[in-house]
């Protein structure tokens, strides 16, 4: 009896080490290897592997994406009634800022267009202008890069409804040695920065960052 008690318990803690080998298997180099190089800046201290999100074709972008939030390189039309001399177009600074007469500096970052209005109409409202109507439109929406295997990576103006193959398309096309199948975005979403793996008709949004893989086989 002892002897087959301990038989049992050696086939247990046998399947139960086979399991846990098994639920590590994801950590194997070979299987970083699998997936080709990565872009610039991630890989084992980097902060890459395993956090990028493969959306599949057909991904409704627009239904989740949430109302546009300003950052750097927008350029806004301003319209304060009455006031012409504070009627302008501004520019999202590096710092997510932007200047505005009598009121100075105004955060914009993070901001849709008719909060920043609420915030500037209070600023002026508190000393400056009795109750001021202020509007703010989108003049130019901040730009889009492409880098990795495409024939001219670089900035390029937005354009609405821009997809990942028309963004490659404005980059002169893939380069020779591009993997057409693998393009990562990476894109601040409320202060997070995500990378995706996304299909051709995946929509672009303003300050994204394309990635084009190199092919290796």
């Amino acid at each position: 009896m002892p002897r087959k008690l301990g038989r049992i318990a050696g086939v247990v803690l046998a399947s139960a080490l086979s399991g846990m080998l098994a639920g590590c298997s994801y950590l194997l180099p070979t299987e970083f290897g699998m997936a080709g190089a990565p872009p610039p800046g991630e890989g084992p201290g980097g902060t890459g592997w395993g956090q990028t999100i493969v959306v599949a074709a057909g991904y409704a972008e627009g239904e989740t994406e949430g109302p546009y939030l300003l950052d750097s390189g927008d350029r806004l039309r301003i319209f304060i009634y009455g006031h012409p001399n504070l009627s302008r177009l501004y520019t999202v600074d590096q710092e997510g800022m932007i200047p505005v007469p009598l009121i100075g500096e105004i955060r914009a970052r993070g901001r849709t267009t008719r909060s920043l209005a609420r915030a500037i109409a209070a600023r002026l409202g508190a000393r400056y202008v009795r109750e001021p109507q202020v509007t703010v439109d989108i003049a130019q929406n901040r730009p889009f890069f492409i880098l990795g295997e495409v024939r001219n990576a670089g900035q390029f103006p937005y354009v609405s409804g821009l997809t990942v193959k028309a963004a490659v398309a404005i980059a002169g096309g893939f380069a020779d040695r591009a993997d057409e199948r693998r393009i990562q975005i990476t894109r601040r979403h409320n202060g997070i920065i995500e990378k995706m793996d996304v299909p051709p008709d995946y929509v672009v949004r303003p300050g994204d960052t394309l990635y084009v893989y190199e092919r290796w086989l």
